[in-house]
């Protein structure tokens, strides 16, 4: 059975307008990011035909093929952990990286991006809830992190990013998107220009816009289920 993209994005387009308007904020205050792991390029373009204006990769070498075929029709955000020596083919393509999980990166980035006379946008990504499946920085690292990266002349932490557990009830991880929040705001409360919160996917989205994401992440709601 085909996916009907273009419906799909309409009723997500609509419960992200719900969920901020139940919060009280501006629903353009939330960016869909359209998640096109395992997703070929015919349906990729099908999105943005339909209005997608982000694509959300994890992989570089996927995103190379992709972009190869794809160019700049939409905007490119690297969403998955990247290896250090893999940034240089990753500024090539992605405009901003949500997922910089150490100093270290953050340093090879800055590298990268001097070469090329640029400043790349990039959120920290923070393992809130603890998983030791998933990257990221500690909560209790963060702040050092983003002062450590502000340091760096060309790139700009522009906002923190996480993963929350697989759970069927959204709710279960309310918290979890409401400490990355929290972390955001005594970050800006300390004179930090971190704004962004990336952070909610097809099953919890809901609830992260909710509690604040700027981001949301999606996938499998836009383009059917699909095998990893």
């Amino acid at each position: 059975m085909e996916t009907d993209i273009e419906k799909n994005l309409v009723s997500v387009r609509e419960r992200i307008e719900r969920a901020a308007l139940r919060s009280g904020r501006d629903p353009s205050g939330v960016r869909l990011v359209a998640v096109t792991k395992t997703v070929g390029v015919d349906l990729i373009n099908r999105a943005i035909d339909a209005g997608v204006g982000i694509i959300g990769e994890n992989r570089v070498k996927d995103a190379k093929e992709k972009f190869g075929k794809i160019g700049a029709r939409a905007g490119w955000h690297m969403i998955g952990h990247l290896q250090r020596n893999k940034v240089r083919d990753a500024l090539r393509i992605f405009e901003m990286i949500h997922s910089v999980d150490s100093l270290r990166l953050a340093r090879a980035i800055d590298g990268e991006a001097s070469g090329r006379d640029i400043t790349v946008p990039v959120m920290v990504e923070v393992n809130v809830s603890g998983e030791e499946t998933k990257y990221g920085v500690v909560p209790g690292e963060v702040r050092e992190i983003v002062e450590a990266a502000g340091r760096f002349g060309n790139i700009r932490v522009c906002g923190l990013m996480t993963m929350a557990p697989f759970v069927q009830d959204a709710e279960e991880v309310r918290p979890v998107f409401r400490e990355l929040r929290r972390l955001r705001d005594a970050l800006r409360r300390s004179g930090f220009d971190v704004e962004y919160l990336s952070m909610g996917m097809t099953q919890d989205f809901e609830v992260a816009i909710e509690e604040g994401a700027t981001h949301v992440r999606i996938g499998s709601a836009i383009f059917g289920p699909r095998k990893y």
